[in-house]
């Protein structure tokens, strides 16, 4: 049976307008710098990226390599990247990321550059390319290629010569880049250690950067890039209050205060980052991998799940049928959208203009939005359900190419002013009830907005506050859903948005100190 959500896709209220005054349009709202990208905004739309660990790790039974191993140990038996990228794409995944070559310097390609490459391993007899094998492969199926390329290189003599092996890299990173086609991300991370000199390397990042803006000026640049943050653990959990909205590292964006920097939660379907037989039995359950959804995706960042092929060069079974659980689970969970074509009304549209109206919340499309005047300092939307409706999921969302918006001095910022993903909303309240079972969320922020946000279901006695928060997604469990035939939500002040629902047969709890 389908899970019940109410579905509130993008709400957004905005303190600037421009007036076009030749035509008497009501202008948008003002963009609030920093705005993402288009890259930047496609990506975090597409919500989760897979990851495919696959190497010479893969046949040595190790995570990180010696850069010692020997050529002849690659050799896939039925490498099959199509199967790859149409397990990814049937589980919902737009873009897949590649490990071109790990710390063990081992190259998927045949690289010009040095001899530890697929060109001196049996596989195809030393003429195949995994590289071209998965980038044709996603072009085929029409999604997304992106590549790692570790920058730590075990197998290099020149790692630690800093400027001769920057120069290598970078003669990798032209061959990466050049010869197969588009690539939507570049995945660095930050493994460094001494080389065969005995001296640290130091990497030329700022060099690395730059070849990629030439190369792939659309390519995003993560981890150790200017686009796309790491989250900081390798458990798939993003902070409870998760923003795109970071200070600007100075070694990244010289000059600039602030920047859209949205986080990226890797984390592996197995125990490890590659395949090994003994992990077949202890891939993540579904129950593992919805806490991990509603923990990244959830909290206002995209999801990075790793499944890495087994040494006949495909995805195991037991990770294709865990991923097809998944989907099914996912397209259960959002199944039935309560809220879409409901009659709504709102406090205050922009200009009284159509393309403003609250209905715009309710569409299902991401560019269109509800929005108030700039003179309006609170504001309210209120969905009719018909009757009496029980639901478990509240999706609340806005339309972050407009940007972010800050609060004054001494108080914290707002961090994507109410935006998600563009496609989620970093700014979804606690629903009263408890946490949900078997992982299915129940998840609550414990850091929010200044300011006050409130909410109360239509024609109910009084308002209790609630604490603002960065979820995205709500569920509870079976026993602990919410009723309620009306729900009527209240900001207060713009451009907060309305961030949490509360149940007119439940009575909404404090749930945050202010």
């Amino acid at each position: 049976m389908s899970a019940r959500f109410l579905s509130l896709p993008l709400i957004l209220t905005s303190m600037f307008i421009v007036r076009a005054a030749a035509l008497g349009e009501v202008a948008p709202p003002k963009p609030v710098a920093p705005l993402p990208s288009p890259s930047q905004l496609a990506w975090q739309r597409a919500e989760t990226v897979m990851f495919l660990h696959f190497g010479m790790n893969t046949f040595t039974d190790r995570e990180w390599g010696e850069g010692k191993e020997r050529e002849r140990l690659f050799n896939p038996s039925h490498l099959d990247a199509g199967q790859w990228v149409k397990t990814a794409k049937a589980a919902g995944f737009n873009l897949l990321i590649l490990t071109a070559k790990h710390h063990d310097g081992f190259c998927l390609w045949p690289s010009r550059f040095t001899e530890h490459s697929v060109k001196n391993s049996p596989w195809k007899s030393g003429k195949g390319d995994v590289v071209k094998e998965f980038t044709d492969a996603c072009r085929a199926e029409r999604v997304k290629a992106g590549l790692y390329l570790s920058p730590w290189d075990r197998n290099q003599p020149a790692y630690g010569d800093s400027p001769k092996y920057n120069e290598y890299y970078r003669n990798q990173l032209t061959e990466l880049l050049s010869n197969y086609g588009p690539v939507a991300e570049v995945w660095f991370d930050g493994a460094c250690g001494e080389g065969p000199n005995g001296k640290r390397q130091q990497y030329d990042w700022p060099s690395y950067y730059g070849l990629i803006r030439k190369l792939q000026p659309q390519a995003l640049i993560a981890i150790c890039g200017p686009d796309i943050r790491w989250v900081g653990n390798e458990s798939g959990l993003a902070r409870e209050n998760e923003t795109s909205v970071q200070p600007a590292p100075p070694e990244m964006r010289p000059g600039k205060r602030a920047v859209w920097y949205p986080a990226e939660c890797d984390v592996s379907i197995r125990p490890g980052w590659f395949w090994h037989a003994r992990e077949d039995r202890q891939v993540k359950s579904l129950s593992d991998l919805m806490k991990i959804y509603f923990a990244s995706v959830g909290r206002n960042s995209n999801l990075l799940l790793n499944v890495p092929p087994n040494v006949q060069g495909r995805l195991s079974d037991a990770d294709v049928a865990r991923l097809a659980e998944f989907k099914t689970a996912l397209d259960r969970l959002y199944g039935v959208n309560l809220a879409a074509g409901r009659p709504v009304r709102a406090s205050n549209v922009r200009g009284g203009s159509d393309r403003y109206a609250p209905g715009k919340a309710l569409d299902g499309d991401l560019d269109t939005y509800w929005a108030t005047d700039d003179s309006a300092t609170n504001g309210w939307l209120e969905v009719d359900l018909g009757q009496p409706r029980t639901f478990d999921v509240v999706r609340i969302q806005e339309a972050i190419a407009l940007g972010v918006a800050h609060r004054g001095p001494g108080r914290r910022q707002v961090a994507n002013a109410l935006p998600g993903n563009g496609h989620r909303t970093e700014a979804t309240a606690a629903l009263p009830g408890g946490r949900g079972d078997q992982g299915a969320a129940g998840h609550r922020s414990r850091a929010g907005l200044p300011g006050d946000c409130r909410v109360r279901p239509a024609h109910h006695a009084g308002r209790r506050k609630i604490k603002q928060s960065f979820v995205r997604h709500i569920q509870y469990d079976r026993n602990r859903t919410v009723h309620a035939n009306r729900w009527f939500v209240v900001t207060f002040p713009p451009p907060c948005c309305p961030l949490a629902l509360c149940s007119r047969t439940r009575r909404a709890r404090r749930i945050c100190p202010w």
